[in-house]
């Protein structure tokens, strides 16, 4: 093992120590004191409450898992009481079953189990399925590491803010990525049929697969001899779980619109990146203008053959600009953003070789990324010291560039694509076949 590589593998521990060092004993502690000094309710506060308690309603005494009764239920598990309209300081997240009905076929073998061993065993699921996703994206995009590079990756990832609140929160973002990474490598191995089941499975939250699944189908369609048994699959198994979704719980679909309009109205609009960094009106009007150019963009390399750069820089784009567009701002949500830093981190000196606002841009780029851990890294330190003021004067200083890191990864991927665009040997897709 290189110097260098000792090197970036040292900090990456240290980097990772720092950050759940910041998360569970800074960021959490300074949240149940503010909890307990305001009475709001803290329960098991996991995202998969709702939908594993949904599920085992539904299919073990035939319950609307959408209707207010439930949704009480699973108030006095996730917050430890129902909430109460009547008190300012309750949350306003009902916490309702706002998925797709079809969620329940992934989560059926669970419903007999304890909650608390369900707990446990989906924690470990879903560390075993974000470090697959980097294994994954690596293999996709044939990026040969060291060991040491990956084990570096693999803690950093880990050890990211993004993916530990997504842990602690248990939410189903990092396993719908996973599902997503390994459809993408699927498709690089020709496998179609597969990745297109595992495409569908994906679906369980619909908002962070649909941009994926529209790139995907207009690909298919710019070679539809060798590509439609990714849209036949997809579009098989997506039947099938609507389908039996509706004999489980007929009319689902217009109740599962409901409760995601109530999820929107409760969560003030549900804004997304853009939105926040704007305004409603004018973060629409930026998400337009981004769609635009990104459809654009996919119909100019929708001839990509699956293994070349320009089809794995789209996607990452495509996954990239879900982070952004997507109504919901929360930081787990960056795991769509994994491959959009690896493949401009295996790229980083070809755009380094661009000129001087690419390094400027790559740079930038970097410390925004970076910052989280370099902020936790202070703030650990500070607690360490016992210097509480400042501790509680900055505790939310690994926030500050939440929002900027999907728009740091979109501006460097924008850039990539526009390297590879410039070749054009990449997006040439082979002849379609004749037999």
């Amino acid at each position: 093992m290189r110097v260098s590589e000792a090197t970036g593998l040292l900090a990456a521990l240290l980097l990772a120590a720092s950050m759940w060092f910041y998360l569970q004993h800074v960021m959490i502690g300074h949240q149940a004191a503010e909890a307990a000094e305001r009475g709001i309710p803290r329960g098991n506060l996991s995202d998969l409450y709702p939908r594993w308690l949904g599920t085992r309603e539904l299919l073990l005494r035939h319950r609307d898992p959408y209707s207010s009764e439930i949704t009480e239920e699973i108030q006095a598990g996730y917050y430890g009481r129902p909430l109460d309209p009547s008190l300012p300081n309750d949350p306003k997240d009902q916490q309702g079953f706002a998925y797709p009905l079809y969620v329940v076929f992934l989560l059926a073998p669970t419903i007999t189990l304890p909650f608390s061993v369900v707990q446990i065993g989906f924690l470990w699921l879903l560390v075993a399925a974000t470090m697959a996703t980097v294994f994954l994206w690596l293999r996709t995009f044939e990026w040969h590491a060291s060991w040491a590079t990956i084990v570096t990756l693999l803690l950093l990832t880990l050890g990211s803010f993004q993916v530990l609140q997504g842990l602690k929160l248990q939410q189903l973002s990092l396993l719908v990525s996973a599902l997503m990474a390994g459809s993408v490598a699927l498709i690089a191995g020709e496998h179609l049929v597969a990745a297109g089941v595992l495409l569908a499975l994906a679906a369980i939250k619909p908002q962070l697969v649909l941009p994926l699944v529209v790139w995907f189908l207009l690909w298919a369609a710019s070679d539809w001899p060798r590509r439609k048994r990714l849209a036949l699959a997809f579009g098989g198994v997506m039947a099938a779980l609507v389908a039996g979704a509706e004999v489980v719980l007929p009319g689902w679909i217009g109740q599962f619109r409901q409760a995601l309009s109530a999820y929107r109205e409760y969560n003030d609009g549900a804004w997304s990146v853009l939105q926040t960094l704007t305004s409603p009106r004018w973060g629409d009007v930026l998400a337009v203008l981004v769609l635009l150019a990104t459809a654009g963009l996919a119909w100019k390399l929708r001839g990509a053959t699956a293994g070349s750069p320009a089809f794995h820089g789209m996607t990452a784009f495509v996954l990239a600009l879900t982070v952004l567009v997507a109504p919901k701002t929360s930081p787990y949500n960056h795991i769509l953003l994994l491959p959009g830093v690896l493949f401009v981190a295996r790229s980083r000196r070809m755009l380094w070789l661009r000129g001087p606002i690419a390094r400027v841009s790559l740079s930038v780029a970097t410390l925004i990324l970076f910052w989280p851990w370099l902020a936790a890294l202070l703030v650990t330190l500070l607690s360490w010291l016992r210097l509480t003021a400042l501790v509680e004067k900055f505790w939310i200083a690994p926030l500050y560039t939440a929002l900027a890191i999907p728009v740091a990864v979109c501006a460097l991927l924008a850039l990539s694509l526009h390297v590879v665009g410039e070749s054009g040997a990449e997006v040439k897709s082979a002849p379609a076949s004749t037999s």
